[in-house]
């Protein structure tokens, strides 16, 4: 599933293509699941005609803050359930487990296990939802430039679209705890955390407590912080609160440094040793040249990798 790093580098991409643009079009597949609370047609009604201003990430969750709309005169017998208010709503994306966007003739934010084949030879893409079409502002020579047509897709419509009057101050975006990649002080994170009687992996993956680390970040947090999955946070010691403190955000730091390409990822990562079988799968070496053994649990409802020879329960 997209955590934190693919969100991040599907907010980079939208900061580098499309902010400063205008809108000119929207197309959209009509999608009840994806396009949460939204009627026909509401989507592309209520962002044609608008710049891009700034795009923003808060966990799993990025947003596109857009100008306000141009008013347009409404027929006396249409409904006013969707008619955009004065300031203007923005769209809020949330991945889920296959959802990605992708630019034509160019750069794709994918989950590296779920890449459709083809992606780069087929537009539409397959499973698109919706395609936004932005004139990119004049460059400084005043040289229009080419439309760039953004898509959205899903595959298995795990995906959400919203629209939001105030992005980061309503739910869902307001529902979260701190960002992963910025947490708060440990003298704030500590008191937040041991008060917690729940396994440490559970915690994490709350992200009313921590957003946007999902399963891979945490067992990757757990397993550099040396502690156990199934330990009790509020039963932490101060040194392992600190460590767990501490690798949040440099496990998040690392895979944005690399634009979440997981081929980047450090050697000694739990995550480059937990996924394949056989002779495809290099032995995960501990910094004192043991091998060390992947075991596997259930935590907090999810899968769970960690290695016997350092995270004792």
């Amino acid at each position: 599933m997209p955590e934190l790093p693919e969100a991040e580098r599907a907010t980079r991409l939208l900061r580098s293509a499309v902010v400063g643009g205008r809108i000119t079009r929207v197309e959209t597949v009509e999608d009840a699941l994806v396009f949460e609370g939204l009627g026909e047609g509401e989507f592309a009604r209520e962002l044609t005609g608008r710049t891009i201003l700034s795009a923003h990430r808060h966990g799993k969750l990025f947003w596109l803050q857009l100008s306000p709309p141009t008013p347009a005169p409404t027929p006396d017998h249409a409904s006013d359930a969707d008619t955009p208010t004065p300031g203007g709503r923005h769209p809020v994306f949330h991945l889920g487990m296959t959802g990605m966007i992708h630019l034509k003739g160019g750069e794709g934010a994918y989950y590296w296990r779920v890449r459709p084949k083809d992606l780069d030879k087929m537009w539409p893409p397959r499973f698109w939802k919706f395609i936004m079409h932005v004139l990119p502002a004049p460059s400084t020579s005043g040289r229009e430039e080419e439309e760039v047509q953004l898509a959205f897709l899903d595959a298995r419509r795990l995906s959400r679209v919203r629209l939001r009057l105030s992005p980061a101050t309503e739910p869902p975006v307001s529902l979260l705890g701190f960002d992963a990649l910025t947490p708060p002080p440990l003298s704030t994170f500590s008191p937040l955390l041991l008060k917690r009687n729940m396994p440490i992996k559970a915690l994490l993956l709350d992200q009313s407590f921590s957003a946007g680390v999902g399963n891979w970040v945490a067992d990757e947090v757990l397993f550099q912080a040396r502690v156990h999955p199934e330990r009790r946070a509020s039963g932490l010691g101060e040194e392992e609160v600190e460590r767990v403190w501490s690798m949040i955000r440099e496990v998040c730091e690392r895979a944005v440094e690399v634009n979440a390409d997981s081929e980047k990822f450090p050697e000694g990562w739990l995550f480059r040793h937990r996924w394949g079988k056989g002779k495809d799968v290099q032995p995960l070496l501990l910094e004192d040249g043991r091998e060390g053994t992947i075991r596997w649990t259930t935590v907090g409802g999810r899968t769970s990798a960690w290695v016997e020879e350092v995270q004792v329960l």
